[in-house]
Protein backbone atom coordinates (compact mmCIF):
# COMPACT_ATOMS: atom_id res chain seq x y z
CA UNK A 1 0.00 0.00 0.00
CA UNK A 2 1.38 3.44 -0.90
CA UNK A 3 0.76 6.79 0.73
CA UNK A 4 -1.07 9.23 -1.50
CA UNK A 5 -1.63 12.91 -0.87
CA UNK A 6 -5.16 14.18 -0.97
CA UNK A 7 -5.30 17.02 -3.48
CA UNK A 8 -5.99 20.29 -1.72
CA UNK A 9 -5.15 18.88 1.69
CA UNK A 10 -2.24 20.58 3.45
CA UNK A 11 0.67 18.34 4.40
CA UNK A 12 1.21 17.44 8.03
CA UNK A 13 3.49 20.06 9.54
CA UNK A 14 5.07 21.21 12.74
CA UNK A 15 4.80 24.91 11.81
CA UNK A 16 3.27 26.77 14.74
CA UNK A 17 2.38 30.03 13.00
CA UNK A 18 2.93 32.20 9.97
CA UNK A 19 3.86 35.81 10.74
CA UNK A 20 4.53 38.67 8.32
CA UNK A 21 8.04 40.13 8.63
CA UNK A 22 8.65 43.73 7.58
CA UNK A 23 12.25 44.56 6.70
CA UNK A 24 12.88 48.30 6.81
CA UNK A 25 16.00 49.99 5.48
CA UNK A 26 16.20 51.74 8.86
CA UNK A 27 13.87 53.40 11.41
CA UNK A 28 12.00 50.21 12.29
CA UNK A 29 11.28 51.38 15.81
CA UNK A 30 9.90 54.71 14.58
CA UNK A 31 7.69 52.91 12.06
CA UNK A 32 6.22 50.42 14.48
CA UNK A 33 5.62 53.12 17.09
CA UNK A 34 3.60 55.02 14.48
CA UNK A 35 1.64 51.92 13.48
CA UNK A 36 0.72 50.88 17.03
CA UNK A 37 -0.41 54.45 17.77
CA UNK A 38 -2.94 54.29 14.90
CA UNK A 39 -4.85 51.09 15.65
CA UNK A 40 -6.72 49.81 18.71
CA UNK A 41 -5.54 46.62 20.38
CA UNK A 42 -1.98 47.28 19.22
CA UNK A 43 1.32 47.16 21.07
CA UNK A 44 5.06 46.74 20.80
CA UNK A 45 5.83 43.31 22.23
CA UNK A 46 9.62 43.58 22.20
CA UNK A 47 12.57 45.21 20.50
CA UNK A 48 16.07 43.76 20.37
CA UNK A 49 18.81 46.20 19.37
CA UNK A 50 22.24 45.28 18.08
CA UNK A 51 25.23 45.76 20.32
CA UNK A 52 27.52 45.92 17.29
CA UNK A 53 29.22 43.44 15.00
CA UNK A 54 27.57 42.49 11.71
CA UNK A 55 24.67 44.84 12.48
CA UNK A 56 25.62 48.37 13.58
CA UNK A 57 25.06 49.08 17.26
CA UNK A 58 21.62 50.43 18.09
CA UNK A 59 19.85 49.13 14.99
CA UNK A 60 16.81 46.92 15.44
CA UNK A 61 17.82 43.28 15.00
CA UNK A 62 14.34 42.00 15.82
CA UNK A 63 11.04 43.52 16.86
CA UNK A 64 7.66 41.97 17.50
CA UNK A 65 4.53 44.09 17.48
CA UNK A 66 0.78 43.68 17.11
CA UNK A 67 -1.67 45.72 15.06
CA UNK A 68 -5.22 45.06 16.22
CA UNK A 69 -3.99 41.74 17.63
CA UNK A 70 -2.29 40.68 14.35
CA UNK A 71 1.33 39.84 15.10
CA UNK A 72 4.21 41.15 12.96
CA UNK A 73 7.98 40.94 13.16
CA UNK A 74 10.33 43.58 11.80
CA UNK A 75 13.95 44.63 11.67
CA UNK A 76 16.38 47.13 10.14
CA UNK A 77 17.74 45.48 7.00
CA UNK A 78 19.91 48.22 5.56
CA UNK A 79 19.96 49.89 2.16
CA UNK A 80 19.52 46.73 0.09
CA UNK A 81 15.92 46.27 1.28
CA UNK A 82 12.93 48.14 -0.11
CA UNK A 83 9.20 47.63 -0.01
CA UNK A 84 7.17 47.36 -3.20
CA UNK A 85 3.50 47.75 -4.02
CA UNK A 86 3.39 43.97 -4.35
CA UNK A 87 2.90 43.88 -0.59
CA UNK A 88 0.60 46.17 1.35
CA UNK A 89 -1.28 46.35 4.60
CA UNK A 90 -5.03 46.97 4.34
CA UNK A 91 -6.84 49.08 6.90
CA UNK A 92 -10.58 48.44 6.65
CA UNK A 93 -12.52 51.41 8.04
CA UNK A 94 -16.13 51.83 9.13
CA UNK A 95 -16.32 55.62 8.77
CA UNK A 96 -15.02 58.42 6.59
CA UNK A 97 -13.52 59.99 9.70
CA UNK A 98 -11.41 56.88 10.22
CA UNK A 99 -10.28 56.86 6.57
CA UNK A 100 -9.39 60.57 6.85
CA UNK A 101 -7.45 60.09 10.11
CA UNK A 102 -5.41 57.13 8.87
CA UNK A 103 -4.79 58.76 5.48
CA UNK A 104 -3.54 61.95 7.10
CA UNK A 105 -1.27 60.20 9.60
CA UNK A 106 0.16 57.66 7.15
CA UNK A 107 0.92 60.24 4.45
CA UNK A 108 2.37 62.82 6.88
CA UNK A 109 6.12 63.37 7.19
CA UNK A 110 7.08 62.07 3.76
CA UNK A 111 4.30 59.60 3.01
CA UNK A 112 2.77 59.68 -0.47
CA UNK A 113 -0.87 59.44 -1.52
CA UNK A 114 -1.59 57.02 -4.33
CA UNK A 115 -4.58 56.04 -6.44
CA UNK A 116 -7.69 54.08 -5.40
CA UNK A 117 -7.14 54.22 -1.63
CA UNK A 118 -3.47 53.22 -1.76
CA UNK A 119 -0.66 55.19 -0.15
CA UNK A 120 2.94 54.81 0.91
CA UNK A 121 3.83 55.72 4.47
CA UNK A 122 7.01 57.67 5.31
CA UNK A 123 8.91 54.35 5.61
CA UNK A 124 7.96 53.18 2.10
CA UNK A 125 5.38 50.59 3.15
CA UNK A 126 2.23 50.48 0.99
CA UNK A 127 -1.19 50.64 2.60
CA UNK A 128 -4.74 50.34 1.34
CA UNK A 129 -7.16 52.45 3.39
CA UNK A 130 -10.63 51.31 2.38
CA UNK A 131 -14.24 51.37 3.58
CA UNK A 132 -15.61 48.15 5.04
CA UNK A 133 -18.26 47.86 2.32
CA UNK A 134 -15.92 48.40 -0.65
CA UNK A 135 -15.98 44.70 -1.57
CA UNK A 136 -19.76 44.76 -1.65
CA UNK A 137 -19.80 47.87 -3.84
CA UNK A 138 -17.28 46.39 -6.29
CA UNK A 139 -18.49 42.80 -6.31
CA UNK A 140 -22.25 42.61 -5.77
CA UNK A 141 -23.89 43.69 -9.02
CA UNK A 142 -27.26 42.42 -7.73
CA UNK A 143 -27.15 45.09 -4.98
CA UNK A 144 -26.02 48.06 -7.04
CA UNK A 145 -24.00 49.45 -9.89
CA UNK A 146 -20.56 47.88 -9.46
CA UNK A 147 -19.26 49.43 -12.68
CA UNK A 148 -20.06 52.96 -11.49
CA UNK A 149 -18.59 52.22 -8.06
CA UNK A 150 -15.40 50.94 -9.69
CA UNK A 151 -15.18 53.99 -11.94
CA UNK A 152 -15.67 56.27 -8.95
CA UNK A 153 -12.93 54.45 -7.01
CA UNK A 154 -10.54 54.67 -9.95
CA UNK A 155 -10.97 58.46 -10.03
CA UNK A 156 -10.05 58.89 -6.34
CA UNK A 157 -6.88 59.01 -4.35
CA UNK A 158 -8.22 58.88 -0.76
CA UNK A 159 -11.52 57.03 -0.92
CA UNK A 160 -14.75 58.92 -0.26
CA UNK A 161 -17.39 56.58 1.18
CA UNK A 162 -20.36 58.83 0.35
CA UNK A 163 -19.27 59.24 -3.28
CA UNK A 164 -18.64 55.50 -3.65
CA UNK A 165 -22.06 54.68 -2.19
CA UNK A 166 -23.73 57.25 -4.45
CA UNK A 167 -22.07 55.71 -7.49
CA UNK A 168 -23.05 52.21 -6.37
CA UNK A 169 -26.67 53.34 -5.88
CA UNK A 170 -26.86 55.07 -9.27
CA UNK A 171 -28.76 53.66 -12.22
CA UNK A 172 -26.86 52.07 -15.09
Amino acid sequence: MTDTAIIGSPPATEVRSVTPVLVFKANTEEAINLYVSLFPNSRVVNIVRSEGGMVPAGQVMHATFELDRQRFNAFDGGPTFAFSEGFSLMAVCSTQEEIDRLWEQLTANGGEPGPCGWLKDPFGLSWQVVPADLGEMLGNSAGGNTRKAGEAMMSMSKLDIAALRAAYSSAS
